[in-house]
């Protein structure tokens, strides 16, 4: 009876709520940097992490150029599997946190630019981008990313001669079509650390007489007030949203830890 009494003083449930890494309440939460805060829920929820640690794993290294690497290279059609299969399988609160995190340094913003390893996935070799029609024209010829296109152009485009007239209700739909871009030939991400601006690995200087057909492509990420907006709407609400993940997952184990802990208590009844 004492060493009954004994193990439940101890309360293990309690003590080990506090050490899984729930943030609900912690200072991470409070202190500003989003993107932390973000990668430190992925890392607490065992599905995202694994996801996650695919993807790295996959994305170390820069795309090598002629899809031949060498040491130190990352096969970019490989990583950009992994992207795809982390945002497809993923918790969408979790992978959406680490994509849309809302920043207000340039220290957090340079962690967001970096977290889906823009020298394998995104840029090219080089410091000059190609002409948006290269990706353009090769996601309109592909099965996997033509579909995915028309989905964010549906969900996230203004409605014609408007700017501000989006798809009611279309942010989380907006946002969904946009992460599912990510690993494909038109893979975007955020283009520096001082801005939210977001565009594929393009420019149109080298466009020629279709610059402007370019520029329409682009504009779908540079000016879109529906996908700002859908970034916007998301980055207000992320606190609650990473809070509420992380404390549905923590309790699902801490659940699970206390019907271990009843049974070691029966067998030593």
């Amino acid at each position: 009876m004492l060493r009954r009494a004994h193990l439940m003083d101890e309360r293990p449930g309690q003590a080990i709520f506090l050490s899984l890494g729930c943030h609900r309440g912690s200072a991470s939460f409070t202190d500003g940097n989003r993107c932390v805060d973000a990668a430190e829920a992925c890392t607490a929820d065992e599905r995202c992490q694994q996801l996650r640690s695919e993807y790295v794993a996959r994305c170390l290294g820069r795309a090598a150029p002629g899809g031949r690497p060498g040491l130190g290279d990352c096969v970019r059609s490989r990583c950009r599997r992994a992207l795809r299969r982390f945002f497809a399988r993923g918790p969408p609160a979790l992978t959406h946190a680490l994509l849309f995190c809302g920043c207000e340094g340039p220290a957090c913003a340079e962690r967001r630019r970096q977290t889906f390893a823009p020298a394998c996935a995104f840029s090219g070799q080089g410091s000059v981008p190609p002409s948006c029609l290269e990706p353009l024209e090769r996601c309109e010829r592909s099965r996997l990313c033509r579909p995915r296109l028309l989905a964010f152009q549906a969900s996230c485009a203004p409605a014609p001669g408007s700017r501000a007239r989006c798809p009611e209700e279309g942010g989380p739909r907006c946002l969904r079509a946009y992460a599912g871009l990510v690993g494909t030939v038109v893979t975007p991400n955020y283009l520096d650390n001082v801005s939210a601006r977001v565009a594929p690995w393009c420019g149109c200087e080298a466009s020629g007489n279709r610059r402007e057909e370019c520029e329409a492509f682009r504009k779908l990420f540079t000016r879109n007030p529906c996908l700002d907006g859908a970034i916007q709407a998301f980055d207000s609400l992320q606190p609650s949203v990473l809070q509420d993940q992380t404390a549905g997952c923590c309790f699902l184990r801490v659940s699970w830890l206390y019907a271990l802990a009843a049974l070691a208590l029966q067998a030593l009844l």
